[in-house]
């Protein structure tokens, strides 16, 4: 039978480690060649998107469809998971809370490998519905942070932001921009990240842009980086244009943009020194969404958890 998880219900069975550890995996058996992905389509609604996005898994033994509708006033997330091995429909998952843990995590995951030695320090710039899971995840992930430092222009979000996730509230984007590890989570379309604002040995993860034309960091950002490595390159090269557009202006060149699975696979080692600056680029790819939902179903099975759909037919 499919099972049906609510939102509510995925918020109960998943915490940010339990994502950290499901994303992780899913860069290793990508690394492994066990995973095939599809790039993000989006199609134009009366006043929104729709957008759907497509992986297999073969060694975690699931393949999915995670399909959105994004308006002005909110979107509907739905991640359909189905089994590699026989024609079942696994589960329905309500997702929004679900994709919310599986960016929080991949950029966890980018901090565990990419972020310095004994990081402390996190700075968030955006507060959003997204900024929450950032903070979480990297908490989960990277044991030696003590300080978060946040900063968005809204003063109310901000103020509401800093007490929800227990961060400073910065005056500036250079407050959180001086940490040593720097979020970028906004719908912003113009650089809210210099890069003259990075102390030495920071990394950043370029989360917010990833519709082609959006960019969260300027190009000193990328001219600083010693390493730059994105999710998915196929997927980079459509949505990322913090890193399209310096690309096409000879700062960078797509030979040197690699993926976080090489280096969590330890194919590349990444962080060469403390000082290094790093980049990584999160546009957001359904492996992650086939994991993390996968993960769900299990521990939904385990503590009976959702809801049997029947067969009508």
């Amino acid at each position: 039978m499919t099972l049906y998880l609510s939102e509510s219900e995925v918020r109960e069975l998943l915490s940010p480690a339990d994502a950290v550890d499901a994303i992780e995996a899913c860069f290793r058996r990508m690394a492994a060649g066990t995973v095939e992905l599809a790039p993000r389509r989006r199609l134009a609604l009366e006043e929104g998107r729709l957008a759907d996005m497509a992986a297999s898994d073969l060694e975690l033994g699931f393949a999915g469809v995670k399909a959105y509708a994004g308006f002005g006033d909110g979107a509907a997330f739905v991640v359909a998971l189905l089994s590699t091995e026989r024609p079942a429909l696994v589960a329905v998952i309500e997702a929004d809370w679900l994709g919310r843990l599986r960016t929080g995590a991949a950029s966890a995951v980018a901090a565990r490998y990419l972020a310095r030695e004994g990081a402390s320090s996190l700075g968030v710039l955006g507060c959003g519905g997204q900024a929450e899971t950032q903070v979480a995840c990297i908490r989960a992930a990277v044991p030696t942070l003590e300080r978060v430092v946040a900063y968005c222009r809204t003063e109310r979000n901000l103020q509401a932001f800093c007490k929800l996730v227990g961060a400073e509230a910065g005056e500036s984007h250079r407050d959180a921009a001086a940490q040593e590890i720097v979020v970028t989570i906004t719908t912003s379309r113009d650089p809210v990240l210099r890069g003259e604002w990075l102390r030495p040995g920071a990394l950043v993860c370029a989360v917010g842009a990833n519709n082609g034309t959006s960019r969260e960091l300027d190009n000193v950002v990328v001219e600083r980086a010693s390493f730059v490595c994105c999710d998915w390159l196929p997927q980079a090269r459509i949505e990322s244009a913090d890193l399209i557009e310096p690309v096409a202006t000879g700062v960078l060149d797509w030979l040197e943009v690699h993926e976080l699975h090489e280096v969590v696979a330890g194919e590349l080692p990444g962080r060469q020194s403390a000082d290094d600056i790093v980049v990584f680029k999160s546009n957001g790819i359904a492996a992650w969404d086939v994991a993390i939902a996968a993960a769900a179903v299990e521990r939904a099975r385990e503590r009976g958890v959702g809801t049997e759909l029947t067969d009508s037919r």
